[in-house]
């Protein structure tokens, strides 16, 4: 790699050894080690960190250590040897002061070394179109609580789009759910994994420099589920009381699927004159009460103004659309006994 990149990474490692910060670290890290993997730089950093030798050089894999960019085996080979004793080091962003090598090397061991203290899940926006996922933490001694915020994109199938670490005061005007953080941490490693698969997903510019923390943090949340299905479905208790709404409401939830929380006006039309046609096997009963269930759904998904008209545009077509067979999809042809080239 080049000797300007290298020299700048030390340079900004030398300011952060002066503030004792393990989460101000761990985010410089998380930025690096995404430069280094665009750039293709990273194992020959690695190997000019290990020959330099300075301190400056030992922060920067301990740190990278920390949020996951090192393998177990190298990570554990560039953990501090030497520790010193925490009792009387000043606390984190209260000053840049000259510690001794010892001092620093106490601190470094804090990198990564956190406690998930709770967890918050709910939509981003209005139509649910992204969701945020929050989890906070804060390092085993107590100090430098934050909290993680990640935004997982809904019509791209779930997965994460930007992300940042913030202080709790972040949340108060996000109306967020609380929730499990085993639940939480799996959907955040789920939208990153996710995210992996997907070639050109649309997502932020500043979402790799956030990525590796994000992970790490995540891993170290308990009892991690994966693939937790979203329990809003099963918490509606609105369905209304007429002939065919349970039906109707079956095949609603069918289409919302894992993504209940993303319910704005494309939705509707595509859920009322696309899927519903294409997919759906339903009761006369069923189709006359989809309209009124679709309003209840609504009005439980936020009561939003422009979701509501857009029902009312499309619910009036919902019966002549249900009985065109050139809009029925091949499952639907083959279980109705349809020619496969009716059209």
């Amino acid at each position: 790699m080049s000797t300007t990149a290298f020299d700048t990474a030390i340079t900004q490692a030398r300011d952060l050894l002066r503030w004792r910060s393990p989460l101000r670290t761990e985010l410089w890290a998380a930025r690096l080690a995404a430069e280094l993997e665009a750039a293709g730089e990273t194992e020959a950093f690695l190997r000019r960190a290990e020959e330099d030798g300075r301190q400056e050089a030992r922060l920067a894999l301990t740190a990278l250590a920390a949020v996951g960019a090192l393998d177990a085996r190298d990570a554990a080979a560039r953990e501090p040897e030497e520790l010193a004793p925490e009792s009387g080091a000043p606390a984190p962003d209260s000053g840049p002061p000259t510690p001794g090598a010892g001092e620093v090397l106490g601190w470094m061991r804090r990198m990564g070394r956190v406690v998930c203290e709770g967890a918050w899940y709910g939509k981003a926006d209005p139509y649910g179109e992204q969701v945020l996922a929050v989890l906070a933490f804060r390092y085993e001694n107590g100090k430098e609580p934050h909290i993680l915020v990640i935004g997982i994109d809904q019509p791209q199938g779930g997965l994460a789009v930007d992300g940042l670490v913030e202080e709790l005061k972040f949340l108060d005007d996000l109306g967020l759910r609380e929730a499990e953080p085993g639940v939480v941490g799996g959907r955040i490693l789920d939208a990153f994994e996710l995210g992996e698969t997907v070639m050109g997903a649309a997502v932020a510019e500043t979402l790799p420099a956030i990525r590796p923390l994000a992970v790490a943090r995540a891993r170290t949340v308990p009892g991690l589920v994966r693939g937790a299905p979203d329990e809003t479905l099963t918490e509606f208790e609105d369905v209304p009381d007429l002939p065919g709404a349970r039906e109707a409401f079956g095949k609603l939830a069918e289409f919302v699927g894992n993504r209940p929380l993303w319910w704005s006006p494309g939705r509707v039309r595509q859920f009322l004159t696309s899927w519903l046609p294409r997919e759906a096997i339903l009761s006369e009963e069923a189709i006359a009460a989809m309209p009124e269930v679709v309003r209840a759904w609504s009005r439980y998904r936020g009561d939003q103004p422009a979701v509501l008209r857009q029902i009312d545009e499309d619910a009036p077509r919902l019966p002549a659309l249900m009985a065109d067979d050139s809009l029925a999809g091949l499952g639907k042809r083959l279980a109705r006994n349809l020619p496969a080239d009716d059209a």
